[in-house]
């Protein structure tokens, strides 16, 4: 079975042809079926599937047929005699409706294997792996309150019992509001032997090495990979620090840490490939982590898992629902979600980018749109590697509430045409009168800060108080602070990314109306702009990943 590129490498090495098309596929799209296909064996005529590429397939290579088709585009192919099948999209995610089908099809059907695999084999292998790693030795485990290092901590307690784990909380003073002191109270009952180390101000000028050369002080940083490589080396350091205030013996101590699975590909780790290429460096696999790793002081039971199987494994050991179901809070805090810039981003092609934008919204007259591209950039995922383009924001003269399936759509058609757009927006209120072309120059200095966490501390008000049934669906919401006043001097605005996801490699925004009420919306966007000094708009991200990454940086 080849999938993506799989596919086309299955196509090439057996004399087919790979083709660069016009129009790229990244997002979800519908497929037909060839239903004589034993690998769409029980399934329909149609289906909706992931597709993240530029390149397709052009003349099939003998013995092969075309088993689906995205419009013109070759889907899937198979060779049913060799028993040999590609899919260009993604079956192994849950934008793929069908995908553990087919996989199952391929698995069971075609192969004839069976399954007998479970969590509670996983959790087994986790401990076993802990206790053969750690030997007789201390570990030393960072946390920041949310389900993976928490799942992480539970598991170690288990394999070697709590006098033997060290448990440390950061502060780098890009916590939310009253973070740490929540995080603190919630671990302690664990049993966890705890220490808070407040380090806002030795993170603020921390500085580290990247490819040989000295980085400014974080605070003087606006780079989103440079902010995570210097928050990510600096929590080593702290932790090294902390060890040697304690007098244990550095080479009896072992790092732990609740890396995942999806760190480690978007971090282009080793681990995963040698071949991968970076989208974002996780903080939990900087080049200083790395360097302890190859040393085998990091320990990472959790490093094969997605979410959803830490949420799974972190109910089997018992903790309370309040920590597994938590939502995700990155490692680098509100550090990642203040985009920083000194000046406008604009790139030579920017107006045609600009007038490809144009045309898009005006394929929707109903929806009466002003749409902008913002002189900002934004990370995202388009094919298998990372992006760092710009962010478009649409507006209306008129009243979407009606519109939201619409905007959504068009927001996954916008960067299929206009390639140098990862990431759209709504911006609420009234409508965007003049693209801006400035910013108002950001760096992660207190004011910025506080700005935001004030922003986030009302999102999480209002959804907390307003929203309880629909939060359990919404797997993360983050608040970001953007440096674009919209012609207003000294102004920024704040975007808001209500996003749905089962295990964060893929996901969809929540949906206006249906996901989040009408009326919510409208409440978090006045209290925003009536009580947060200085932020004059609310929009928010209607982009789901891919292109967009789940973060903004």
């Amino acid at each position: 079975l080849g999938i993506c590129y799989g596919m086309q490498l299955m196509s090439a090495c057996h004399g087919g042809a790979v083709e660069r098309k016009a129009r790229r596929e990244d997002g979800t799209f519908a497929i037909n079926l060839e239903p004589g296909c034993a690998l769409f064996a029980g399934l329909g005529d149609t289906t909706t599937v992931l597709l993240t590429h530029g390149d397709s397939l052009g003349a099939l290579p003998a013995g092969f047929r075309v088993v689906s088709n995205s419009g013109e585009i070759v889907a899937a192919i198979e060779n049913a005699e060799r028993k040999m099948y590609g899919v260009q999209f993604h079956p192994e995610v849950d934008l793929s409706v069908d995908g553990i089908a087919m996989l199952s099809n391929f698995l069971y059907g075609v192969c004839g294997l069976s399954g007998s695999y479970t969590m509670a084999s996983r959790e087994t292998q986790a401990i076993e792996y802990i206790k053969q790693a750690v030997g007789d030795k201390q570990v030393l485990v960072l946390v920041s309150g949310g389900v993976d290092s928490s799942v992480c901590a539970a598991l170690l307690n288990k394999a070697l019992g709590p006098s033997r784990v060290i448990a440390l909380h950061i502060d780098h003073g890009f916590m939310r509001k009253e973070e740490s002191s929540s995080v603190a109270k919630a671990l302690t009952a664990l049993g966890l032997d705890l220490e808070v180390l407040d380090a806002s101000k030795q993170f603020a000028q921390a500085t580290t090495t990247i490819e040989g050369v000295r980085t400014p002080p974080l605070a003087q940083v606006a780079s989103p990979e440079m902010k995570r490589k210097i928050i990510g080396d600096t929590f080593m350091v702290v932790t090294q620090e902390m060890v040697a205030r304690r007098g244990l013996d550095a080479n009896n101590v072992y790092l732990a840490q609740g890396t995942l699975r999806p760190d480690l590909i978007e971090s282009a780790s080793s681990l995963i490939s040698s071949n991968a290429e970076c989208i974002k460096t996780h903080h939990n696999d900087t080049q200083l982590v790395r360097q302890l790793r190859d040393e085998g002081r990091v320990v990472e039971p959790l490093r094969d898992y997605h979410k959803d199987e830490v949420r799974a494994l972190g109910r089997d050991l018992g903790l309370p629902g309040h920590l597994v179901d938590r939502q995700p809070f990155p490692g680098p805090g509100l550090a990642i979600r203040l985009l920083c810039a000194l000046e406008p981003f604009r790139t030579p092609e920017r107006e045609e980018v600009a007038a490809q934008l144009q045309a898009q919204c005006d394929m929707r007259p109903e929806l009466r749109l002003s749409p902008a591209l913002l002189p900002v950039r934004t990370v995202g995922v388009q094919g298998d590697g990372r992006s760092y383009s710009y962010l478009a924001a649409l507006s209306s003269a008129g009243c979407v509430d009606k519109h939201w399936e619409a905007l959504l759509e068009l927001a996954r058609e916008i960067p299929c045409h206009v390639h140098q757009v990862n990431r759209v927006i709504f911006v609420m209120g009234e409508a965007i009168k003049e693209p801006p072309n400035t910013i108002t120059p950001t760096l992660l200095d207190a004011a910025p800060v506080e700005q935001l966490r004030a922003a986030d501390a009302i999102v999480t008000e209002v959804l907390t108080a307003r929203c309880k049934q629909q939060l359990r669906q919404l797997a993360q919401v983050p608040v970001v602070l953007f440096p674009v006043g919209f012609g207003v001097a000294g102004g920024r605005s704040i975007g808001i990314r209500a996003f749905i996801t089962r295990d964060f490699m893929t996901g969809t925004p929540a949906l206006p109306g249906r996901d989040l009420p009408l009326e919510v919306l409208r409440e978090i966007q006045s209290r925003i702009i009536a009580e947060v000094p200085g932020i004059v708009r609310v929009a928010l991200d209607i982009t789901s990943k891919p292109p967009a990454t789940t973060e903004w940086e």
